[in-house]
């Protein structure tokens, strides 16, 4: 698969140190560079300091104008304190003499497409960041500022009311590819195939523990509770279990053919302070078709079939 180590998300790539002949060889040789924005003025450009040199970067050469919402001004203004990535187009003197490099971020995000992003396939596995969590999905910076959507349904098998019990902004993930839009320029993006199948995070448990949950869901009949993000299981109904609660639960049985875990809820625990960090299965390459069902599974499989885009 592409590799994005030259078309990082923004935050991943080191800054500095800043001289005015290294920044004259980037400019020279192309290198992206990165570094925090330091303010915005009243025309909308970008100033910051590297090193001993001014950098100023224009408004019209902050983001490319088929990124989803360039046009807006806050496209720009949200820029300021964040890590930018850039290349140098020129170095000039000011009216005082002193140096200023014109710097480009749309140029870098131009290059990232045609040389890695236009490679991206359904399935491709990725380096991530997440910039933004909204109640129906994250957002996800996929290589130089360059935004994927992450729809909820796709971070996990385990359903969630929000990705922030996930996720964190900035928070560096891995994610695969789900579907190109090529005319648009438009990638969307899914997660849970990563974190494993049922089988491989069933095999974590064992009937007789007991181990600590998050309750997901409360029916009827019972709640769900999750052990993994990818695995949960079925406890008798309790009274006074709310969704978000943490537990402890006893663990029954454990069913691969029918794909459940039957669990007993032992007392209720203080929810999570933070969502701890995805344990991936799968870290790199490009998958074509993803099995979430056991081997022996009764039903029909439970898969993700990633196709090719038209061309």
């Amino acid at each position: 698969m592409p590799e994005n180590r030259r078309f990082p998300p923004e935050g991943l790539r080191p800054q500095g140190p800043w001289t005015l002949p290294a920044l004259q060889e980037a400019m020279d040789a192309g290198t992206v560079l990165e570094a925090a924005a330091d303010r915005c003025d009243t025309a909308h450009a970008l100033h910051f300091t590297l090193g001993g040199v001014r950098g100023l970067m224009p408004r019209e050469e902050v983001l490319s104008p088929w990124i989803s919402g360039a046009e807006r001004d806050i496209a720009v203004l949200s820029r300021v304190g964040k890590p930018t990535c850039f290349c140098v187009t020129a170095i000039r003197a000011d009216e005082k003499g002193a140096p200023v490099a014109l710097l480009s971020r749309r140029l870098v995000q131009e290059q990232a497409l045609d040389d890695f992003l236009e490679h991206l396939v359904p399935g491709s596995v990725v380096t991530a960041v997440v910039t933004r969590l909204e109640s129906f999905g994250a957002f996800l910076d996929i290589g130089c500022g360059v935004i994927a959507m992450l729809p909820i349904e796709y971070i996990s098998v385990s359903r969630i009311p929000h990705p922030d019990q996930r996720f964190r902004p900035g928070q560096k993930i891995l994610a695969a590819v789900k579907s190109v839009d090529r005319q648009r320029r438009r990638f969307t993006m899914t997660h849970r195939e990563l974190l494993g199948t049922w089988m491989e995070n069933a095999s974590r448990f064992r009937t007789g523990e007991t181990v600590r949950g998050v309750v997901r869901s409360v029916k009827d009949y019972g709640s769900f509770v999750e052990l993994a993000p990818n695995l949960s299981g079925l406890a008798d109904s309790r009274e006074g279990l709310r969704v978000g609660d943490g537990v402890s639960v006893f663990i029954k049985s454990i069913r691969p053919e029918r794909m459940k875990i039957k669990l007993q809820v032992i007392e209720t625990l203080p929810p999570p302070r933070e969502p701890e960090p995805p344990r991936y299965q799968i870290t790199d390459g490009v998958l074509e078709r993803w099995v979430y069902s056991p081997p022996g599974y009764e039903k029909d499989p439970v898969e993700t079939v990633f196709t090719s885009p038209d061309p």
